[in-house]
This record gives C-alpha cells, structure tokens and sequence, in this order.
C-alpha cells in the first residue's frame, strides 16, 4: 500500500476516533448512573409487584398489581397527594420570589454587600436535621420564640400549638423550607443578573423607562432560562424532600403533615412493608415526572414565542 493511501486511511480513521472520544469519556458517568439511579429504580417497581413485609419474608409472594389497587382505595394516599400538591404549589414559587428580591437587593453596590451575601448563605448551608430542630423550637408554644413575640406585640392572646394543630401544622412546615431554600435562588439569580448588559438599563433609562418597566422588560427576559433551569431543579427536590417535615412533626398531627415521600418511606421503614411502599414511590415517581414533562413542555412552547 502506497504512503499516500496509508495517509488517507489514517485521515478517516482520526475523525472516526475524534467522535467516538466523547462517548468513551461520558461512559464511566452514564454506568455510575445507571448503577445509582436506575438500577434502583428498577427494583422499587419489581419490589411494588410482591406481597414483601420484612417482617415475615417467608410469605413473599407475587402478587401482580394488588397494591396499586389497594393504593387507588387508602384515603391515606389520597389526603397525602393533596398535601403534597400543596407543599409543592406554595414552597417553590415563595421560594422563587424571596430568592428574586434577596438577588436584586444583593446585586447594588454597598459596602457590606460581601458580608450581607455570605450570611444569606446560612439557611441553605446548614443541614435539613438543624433547621428541623431549630424550627420546631421556634414554633414550640411553650418556650417558642414565634409566640413569645406576637404575645408582646399582642397579634395573639393565647400561644397558638403551630406543629400540633392540624390546620396549620403543613403551612408551619411550608414556611421552614421556604426559609431554608431561597438561597439557592438567590444565588442562581444572582449569577443570571450578572450576565444581563448594564447598557440595556442605561438604554432604558434613557428612553424614560421606569424601574418597574425596566423589570419586566429587561430582568425578568433575562433571568428566564435560570428560574425555569432553577424551579425544575427545586420541583423534584422539594416534592422528596422528606427529612425536615420527619423531624418537625414525624407525619402528624394524625396525617395532617404526610406527604407521598414520607408516606412510602413511613410503610417501608416503620411497617415494613416494602411491596406497599414501594408501589406508593412508583405512582410518586411517574406523577411527578409528568409534572416534570408538563412543565417543560410549557416552558418551551412559551420560549418559542
């Protein structure tokens, strides 16, 4: 073979290698997730199809879809699916807002600012566990702080039981985890804000627009791909977010604080029943990723606008 032919064999095969690299360079990842993530997922839905309580093993059986049948039929998940539409529909827009003006307050220039940002950090820094055990002191109504101060300003007449009372107790639980995660809105805004070109202001300005029009027109355009990246990210982990309300109230008072997680995860790990838990995560899983793909399909219909 010639040394021009060998040179143009080597010309086709170094493009050929050139594509494949990025495959070869994602596999590790893509097997890790798979292992991690889907190998798990998996054996949730073939653990959903048993008669599985850890208790009495040896009573395993196959039992088809009984379990999501007896799902569709436990009021218990039906009041825990409307707790969690509401523990998602109130904490990610509040969260959302208090992020987006904590951002622009953020984003002027005074001489504390670094101080200032750094603090706000703090909710989101600290574990799930703390803030838990924190809270749940400041609404205790005994020696709560949250008491005490709207006695003295005298909102209230008698210590209002914040965790105990069944219509208040998931908003309660609303309000920790909205204070917990704004920061991580906060600090995605704030990145978005520093990519949007001070000379459009300076334009608007010029052209008479106030503050409010400046915002519409210009901040929010160009915060629009952070906040949906943002409240994707926020939807899923708040909708499993299970660990504060665990801590606050364990599910209670009655059901008033369960949510579809923590239900899955109460029968699995307190009765031990694996297969009913299991069906319970798998109905959560494809509800929420149809939400997920409701979401996404919206946001893009709208972005091609």
């Amino acid at each position: 073979m010639s040394n021009q032919a060998i040179a143009a064999l080597d010309g086709v095969r170094m493009p050929s290698r050139r594509r494949l690299l990025p495959y070869v360079l994602m596999t590790p990842a893509v097997l890790v997730t798979l292992l991690i993530v889907f190998l798990p997922m998996i054996e949730a839905l073939v653990t959903s199809l048993y008669d599985f309580v850890l208790s009495r093993p040896r009573a395993t059986q196959f039992v088809g879809f009984d379990n999501y049948v007896r799902l569709m039929q436990d009021e218990v998940f039906w009041i825990s699916l409307g707790h969690t539409a509401i523990w998602i529909g109130l904490t990610v827009p509040l969260q959302m807002a208090l992020g987006l003006v904590a951002a622009i307050l953020l984003n002027r220039t005074f001489f504390w600012r670094g101080l200032a940002r750094a603090l706000v950090i703090i909710p989101w820094a600290l574990p799930s566990v703390v803030i838990a055990l924190m809270w749940r002191w400041i609404y205790d109504s005994n020696t709560g702080v949250l008491n005490d101060l709207l006695l003295r300003l005298s909102i209230i007449q008698t210590a209002v039981p914040w965790l105990a009372d069944p219509d208040r107790a998931l908003y309660a639980i609303v309000v920790t985890l909205v204070w917990q995660g704004f920061p991580f809105f906060m600090v995605m805004i704030l990145a978005g804000l520093q990519g949007i070109p001070k000379s459009h202001y300076e334009a608007a300005s010029i052209d008479g627009a106030s503050s409010w029009k400046q915002f519409i027109h210009i901040t929010l355009p160009g915060l629009a791909g952070v906040l949906i990246t943002a409240a994707l990210l926020r939807i899923i982990w708040v909708a499993n977010s299970i660990d504060v309300i665990y801590v606050m109230t364990g599910g209670g008072p009655g059901y008033a604080t369960h949510t579809l997680p923590l239900y899955a995860f109460v029968k699995a790990r307190q009765n031990l029943d694996f297969g009913y838990g299991s069906a319970i995560a798998v109905v959560f899983t494809l509800l929420l990723a149809g939400v997920v793909a409701l979401y996404l399909a919206r946001t893009r219909k709208e972005a091609d606008r």
